[in-house]
């Protein structure tokens, strides 16, 4: 087992960087989505779903 982790170190350290930057991306879409923000990052004004997607 432990010759297995050293042969492979280097992929469980990248997959872990990834997995947590996934969940951190994640995480604040859900957070963002709850705030009422967009995630196109511009002005409704001219959307043809403008009325659909922020409504109040």
């Amino acid at each position: 087992m432990l010759a297995w982790l050293n042969e492979n170190i280097g992929t469980i350290i990248v997959s872990l960087i990834l997995i947590g930057v996934v969940t951190t991306i994640i995480v604040r879409m859900v957070k963002d989505k709850k705030s009422g923000k967009g995630s196109c990052g511009c002005g409704c004004e001219h959307c043809a779903m403008h009325g659909k997607c922020h409504t109040k």
